[in-house]
């Protein structure tokens, strides 16, 4: 099972729009997948259309229990391979700063029990997919506890460049301070214009900054994404060319995440790149 925290510490950059996406493209793939809704917005749950659930996020944080995490997943309306961790806006509650750090592992201690949910037959979890909250509290700080891998959102705009920065940080304080294993998978950038002459300074201004960090794709602005959205489909079914040309991107994304994956498995967790992380802070 790999786990990656998407975020962002800016809001409106389609942070959940990336987790949708990837989503799509595991299910499209064969990849089961668990999209958990650490957004207390619930966006991913609403796009997801899973059935009612008995518990949410915010009861698991609570009690990570075997028992209430079973009753807080539940199928997505997409299909078998995508399930949904839902969402709850009293998650916002569980988001606030708290002395006892302790707190942070709860997440963690609730995914490490994901395969006793797997009935008889079932394939286990591939894929965890965290959709993290713009902000940089427990939330978000849980999922980095969490995570494998953290892939960073950004749009090709001067403010969102600057969260994207801020969040890179984040991932560098938790891994020295509680998860030595958390690397970056890179950044995405999301929403690209190609003609447009200010999205393509930004894209350089990111790769001066960040290097090979920066995803050799980008997700292209196309009006199909937000169309798919709001018919709770994946965009892989949507079937306009422009949703194909995202799709596309989705899956070369996908495979990179899994790859990553695959490399995690086999070895031991990797030196943080302090050069790399200073140029980022500059």
């Amino acid at each position: 099972m790999h786990t990656v925290a998407v975020l962002s510490l800016k809001g409106g950059v389609g942070k959940t729009t990336v987790v949708l996406g990837l989503a799509s493209a595991a299910m499209r793939r064969g990849v089961r997948t668990l999209v958990v809704d650490l957004d207390p917005q619930c966006n991913a749950t609403a796009c997801l259309e899973p059935d009612d659930t008995a518990k949410e996020l915010g009861d698991v944080l609570a009690d990570p229990t075997p028992e209430v995490l079973r009753a807080a997943v539940a199928p997505s309306a997409w299909g078998e391979e995508v399930d949904v961790l839902v969402g709850s806006e009293d998650g916002e509650l569980h988001n606030g700063h708290h002395p006892d750090d302790g707190q942070l592992a709860r997440l963690t201690t609730a995914l490490s029990r994901l395969d006793e949910l797997i009935a008889d037959g079932e394939l286990p979890y591939q894929l965890v997919l965290l959709d993290c909250p713009p902000s940089l509290g427990r939330l978000t700080r849980s999922a980095l506890v969490a995570a494998d891998r953290a892939l960073l959102v950004t749009e090709p705009t001067i403010f969102a460049v600057s969260g994207v920065q801020r969040a890179f940080e984040a991932v560098q304080a938790e891994r020295e301070s509680s998860n030595p294993r958390l690397q970056p998978l890179g950044v995405v950038v999301n929403r690209v214009r190609p003609r447009s002459h200010e999205h393509q300074f930004r894209i350089e201004e990111l790769r001066e900054i960040f290097g090979p960090l920066v995803m050799p794709v980008a997700l292209p602005d196309r009006l199909a994404v937000q169309q798919a959205q709001g018919a709770c489909m994946p965009i892989h079914q949507w079937g306009t060319p422009g949703a194909r040309e995202v799709a596309l991107a989705f899956n070369l994304l996908l495979a990179r995440a899994l790859r990553a994956g695959r490399a995690d498995r086999y070895a031991e967790p990797e030196e943080f790149d302090e050069d790399e992380f200073e140029e980022a802070s500059e």
